[in-house]
């Protein structure tokens, strides 16, 4: 059976609707997206091919040799056209994602599990954060206990050079943080 065949009867009494994906494939072949979804529209029809094989093989006799085989010529082409489709998409899967799929588990833990992580490191980052933060509040309040003087110095020159740094964000569309400023569209 050619694969550019639209509907033919299969050699069990069932319809077999193939398409010719390769004239498909050649649209948008530059689109990472188009790519990808040529790669799961081929492994669907892979997972149909091999259904309609086991039907095939499952009520075997010898007048159904040739269409057998006919399926097994599909098969092996559309295997060749996937590895082929394949190929031109860049996807890196994480070893512990594949790891977690041969062990039959959900590949979701794995997202979760980093989620975790992040959130915990992210925890452990802000209690560094807010203990410097108390810290520097505390020699502050040391430093403006011994030396009143040198303090009010320091926190003039600490807002002359706020004040300055926030003219110069406002003025460049540059958030304090670093962000740059995007307009919305309305």
């Amino acid at each position: 059976m050619d694969s550019s065949q639209s509907p033919a009867a299969g050699g069990n009494g069932t319809l077999i609707s193939q398409t010719n994906e390769t004239t498909a494939s050649a649209a948008g072949a530059d689109d990472p997206m188009q790519k990808l979804n040529q790669v799961s529209n081929s492994i669907q029809k892979t997972l149909g091919l091999i259904h309609q094989l086991y039907l095939t093989v499952s009520t075997f006799n010898a007048a159904f040799q040739m269409p057998l085989l006919q399926r097994i010529n599909g098969l092996v082409a559309e295997l060749d056209n996937m590895v082929k489709l394949a190929e031109k998409c860049n996807i890196q899967v994480p070893m512990e994602v594949v790891n977690l799929i041969d062990d039959g588990k959900n590949p979701d833990e794995f997202t979760r599990d980093i989620l975790n992580n992040c959130i915990a490191k992210n925890q452990i980052t802000k209690g560094k954060t807010d203990a410097l933060k108390n810290l520097r509040k505390h020699l502050l309040e040391e430093l403006e206990q011994n030396f009143p003087d040198e303090v009010e110095t320091f926190r003039e020159s600490r807002a002359a050079s706020a004040a300055e740094l926030k003219r110069l964000a406002q003025a460049q569309s540059v958030l304090p943080n670093g962000d740059v400023r995007v307009k919305g569209e309305h």
